[in-house]
């Protein structure tokens, strides 16, 4: 676990959201636990920052907080496109407070890399919660409880978030809500057609697996000694390299993961059986690391946050129904936890219902 050093020389670790109570997290203290220059003084770490700065703007219902805390010209990054509008960030968040005004936001765990010079990425997992009493982009209020997962990967300088990715488990909103995602699908992509939107651009740059080329490499055997390089190994294996029995070696028999759909699995056939459903879905899918930021020790424990995206096409049978021929891309962020040299926990975090509305667009 990373530390730096109180004047006394004994280590002060950073904030540690899954060992730390909310109690503490709320009331960090004022002694810096690392270098934040050019952060607001309130703020001891970079995972403090991020906690705080998110309870402040959703529990707290300060959305003024984002001009201070979100570049003028920031990058967002979601299923949906890219923006660069402030303004927007404040609106959209608007929206959801409104659709759901009883929101909660629990942070569950905030993995980072970086330091104040270059700036810090935080790769921050929340369980969102709220009951739909107003109006949402999904339709008119339902009244239901919903549960989801998400995961925001921030770039963060000078108290500044410049470029964020946001990344939320839509298809577990549109299931609780009551819907039927693949008929809401069509329903919404239908309406945006008519009124002149285009279908969302896919990006057409080579990607690690091509029809009828040489396979996939297989990659070189890593250890959990260096924990980002042996998730990176294991996703290449397992997704591209369709070495689906090997799951053994990568993950523990009792492990546990969250995959989209709010679904919880429990132990490596159930993996697998996962992993070949998706496979299926989309034969010549391929997965390509983005980012990759890694915490932790031998002791505790390492959990590793890789960014990556999904590029396939959509020709086999499966929950996202008849094969259509039309191909996808999705990105998502996963969490592992990695003890005694084994993946034990898993978080799988991406859009499914981005999926069904590029597979549903009109052609």
């Amino acid at each position: 676990m990373a530390t730096t050093k109180r004047v006394d020389n004994s280590p002060l670790p950073i904030t540690d959201v899954p060992h730390t109570d909310i109690s503490v997290l709320m009331n960090p203290g004022n002694e810096k636990r690392q270098d934040m220059t050019g952060f607001d003084d309130d703020y001891v770490d970079i995972v403090d920052y991020i906690v705080r700065c998110t309870h402040k703007i959703w529990e707290e219902r300060n959305l003024g907080l984002i001009y201070t805390h979100y570049a003028h010209n920031v990058l967002i990054h979601t299923s949906d496109g890219q923006t660069m509008e402030r303004d927007k960030v404040i609106g959209d968040s608007a929206k959801t407070m409104a659709a759901f005004p009883n929101i909660r936001l629990y942070a569950d765990d905030v993995i980072w890399s970086g330091d104040a010079q270059t700036g810090y990425h935080s790769s921050h997992r929340i369980t969102w919660t709220g009951r739909n009493t107003g109006y949402s982009v999904y339709g008119p209020p339902t009244s239901r409880n919903v549960v989801r997962q998400g995961i925001a990967h921030c770039l963060v300088k000078d108290n500044m978030i410049v470029e964020e990715w946001i990344c939320r488990d839509e298809l577990a909103m549109v299931l609780q809500l009551g819907h039927d995602p693949i008929e809401l699908a069509k329903q919404m992509t239908a309406k945006a057609a008519s009124s002149g939107l285009k279908r969302p651009a896919i990006p057409t740059g080579e990607v690690a697996r091509l029809r009828g080329q040489p396979p996939p490499e297989r990659p070189a055997p890593q250890t959990s000694e260096n924990p980002e390089a042996f998730v990176k190994a294991m996703l290449q294996d397992v997704w591209n390299c369709r070495m689906v029995g090997e799951i053994p070696k990568y993950y523990a028999p009792h492990l546990y993961a969250r995959v989209p759909g709010h679904r919880m699995i429990y132990g490596l056939g159930n993996y697998q059986a996962h992993v070949l459903g998706l496979l299926a879905m989309f034969p010549d899918l391929a997965l390509v690391v983005d980012h990759q930021c890694c915490i932790g020790d031998e002791t505790r424990g390492y959990r590793v946050a890789t960014r990556w995206f999904l590029h396939g096409t959509h020709d086999g049978n499966g929950p996202l129904g008849e094969p259509t021929g039309k191909p996808v891309t999705v990105w998502g962020i996963s969490h592992h936890e990695i003890r005694s040299g084994k993946i034990e926990r898993e978080w799988m975090i991406y859009d499914v219902f981005a999926m069904l509305k590029q597979i549903y667009w009109p052609s």
